[in-house]
């Protein structure tokens, strides 16, 4: 099966509805990471095939539980989760958040290359960086434990919007050091299609919304 048969495929077990043109732009994305990675460093995964498991249809799986317009995705990497979502979702906005200067030199040029317009780029660290708007949803993919995750975070997210950590295995642990100013709303697994691991998202809204 080629790339693009496996990537419909795992749309489709997803249950997503992503437009055929928004794949193949997730296509490209994927192919300008293994352009980069030579030089960048952007991930571990090298082969085009495993990318498409652990990086878009991983990112992709946590869709359903976003809330727009506006998404924070902080320490997002090579674009992770940001980017698959972005593309899959063009009517809501998205602020990619790193410190790594040569990521975000790369996000800028992933940004232009996939025509982005939903798509900014913030190279900063999370405690040093501020929005003057609060945002709906704030994700993470693997950026830190859930309470230091929240402890630089969480003050982005709006007082009705939702903090989601994307996790392997259930964070027991992490949960049980969770700060009383986050409540924790549900942990939910996620079955990505071809991944063959546990994954689990962690959603978590701001106590005062309770």
């Amino acid at each position: 099966m080629n790339l693009a048969d496996a990537l419909a495929a795992g749309i489709r077990t997803l249950d997503l509805d992503i437009t055929t043109a928004a794949q193949q732009r997730m296509l490209d994305y994927l192919a300008l990471i293994e352009k980069w990675n030579k030089a960048y460093n952007l991930t571990a995964v090298r082969e085009l095939q495993k990318m498409l498991t652990h990086h878009l249809l991983d990112s992709l799986a946590v869709l359903p539980h976003l809330r727009g317009p506006r998404i924070l995705d902080v320490g997002t990497g090579a674009g992770l989760p940001g980017i698959p979502l972005a593309l899959a979702r063009p009517d809501w906005h998205f602020t990619l958040l790193d410190s790594n200067h040569k990521k975000s030199a790369f996000l800028r040029q992933a940004v232009i290359e996939l025509q982005l317009g939903n798509t900014e780029v913030a190279c900063a660290r999370v405690e040093d960086w501020n929005d003057p708007h609060p945002f709906d949803t704030v994700v993470s993919r693997a950026f830190s434990e859930i309470a230091e995750f929240i402890a630089l975070a969480g003050r982005l997210c709006a007082k009705d919007g939702v903090v989601i950590a994307m996790k392997g295995v259930y964070p027991h642990e992490e949960l049980a050091q969770l700060p009383q100013t986050f409540r924790l709303c549900g942990v939910v697994p996620l079955q990505v299609p071809g991944l063959g691991a546990e994954r689990h998202v962690a959603l978590l809204q701001p106590a005062e919304a309770a």
